[in-house]
């Protein structure tokens, strides 16, 4: 049996709907409630930022348990959970264990770098048809900063090595049907877009997954961003932040304007995929276990946006 659709009979199971493997632009047109509903699922980020080189993989059990006990539909992978030779095996026991699906995977590289081609094209040539293997179907890939927080604009040249790159893991994704966004931290969206308009002037096709938060730590108006790339976007990650810009322990804890981004998101038909990521400072402390912070930002998306 083809693991990816063994796998697809848990969020049939949750959502009352078909395959998981239905791509978010079909989904736009579907006929009816049940066959558009939209997917909500979460990113263990705020779990690997304390371990070392953020491998999810010896806390699994625990992520997976976390997020059926928050009552999420899937989970969006770090890639390099896939990795280890019985991570198919190992994860799909979990996914099943705990009616939870595996909904993709972030990805990400210096790809501005031809130095860092070759390994990165190999890591994606890896990573997607395990994937796939999963039923995973989204692909939400980061670029890669020139240099963090320092602000510096990609050079032309840079940017038609990333576009290089880029066109050659979309070819793999396609092959195995999985769908890559464009994920956005700061510096893609920083100097007036400068970074990610680069990249779809030169792959105008390419399909978006914008971090929320992040385009608001970049000066970016979140609402009116959705509005400007409504028909690229099939993603999005969320996440909250307190007025002097701390991230809040949990979403609708802080002071993002979740009313004009509920607004947006009608206004443009949003019918992608929603993925939960919590980050904290490095000096934050927990008030209470990360599944309960989980659930109370589920419970919040479900009543702010509908989903």
């Amino acid at each position: 049996m083809d693991i990816r659709c063994g796998w697809n009979w848990v969020l049939a199971a949750i959502l009352g709907m078909g395959c998981l493997q239905e791509c978010p632009a079909r989904a736009q047109s579907a006929p009816n409630a049940e066959a558009s509903k939209i997917v909500v699922g979460a990113h263990p980020w705020v779990y690997a930022a304390k371990l070392p080189g953020y491998d999810i993989t010896p806390v699994l059990p625990q992520i997976f348990a976390d997020l059926e006990y928050a009552g999420f539909d899937a989970i969006e992978l770090i890639h390099s959970a896939l990795r280890p030779d019985d991570a198919v095996e190992r994860i799909s026991a979990l996914s099943r264990q705990h009616k939870v699906a595996v909904l993709g995977a972030s990805f990400g590289g210096d790809m501005w770098n031809r130095e860092q081609h070759a390994a990165i094209l190999a890591d994606a040539e890896l990573i997607v048809p395990r994937l796939a293997q999963l039923g995973g179907r989204t692909l939400g890939i980061s670029v890669g900063a020139v240099q963090w927080g320092a602000q510096l604009r990609k050079t032309p040249e840079q940017l038609d090595a990333q576009a290089e790159l880029l066109r050659k893991i979309f070819a793999i994704c396609e092959h195995h049907q999985v769908v890559p966004n464009l994920h956005n931290h700061t510096y893609e969206v920083e100097n007036g877009l400068h970074d990610l308009k680069g990249t779809l002037a030169r792959l105008p096709d390419a399909k978006l997954g914008p971090d929320l938060n992040w385009l608001v730590r970049g000066g970016v108006d979140p609402a009116q961003f959705l509005r400007e790339f409504g028909p690229h976007i099939v993603f999005l990650h969320v996440r909250d932040q307190a007025r002097d810009g701390r991230w809040s322990e949990a979403v609708g804890e802080g002071d993002m304007d979740w009313d004009a981004i509920a607004a947006a998101l009608h206004e443009i038909r949003f019918r992608g995929d929603v993925v939960v990521e919590l980050a904290h400072e490095a000096d934050f402390q927990l008030t209470r276990p990360l599944r309960e912070s989980l659930k109370i930002s589920r419970q919040f998306i479900r009543k702010k946006l509908g989903y």
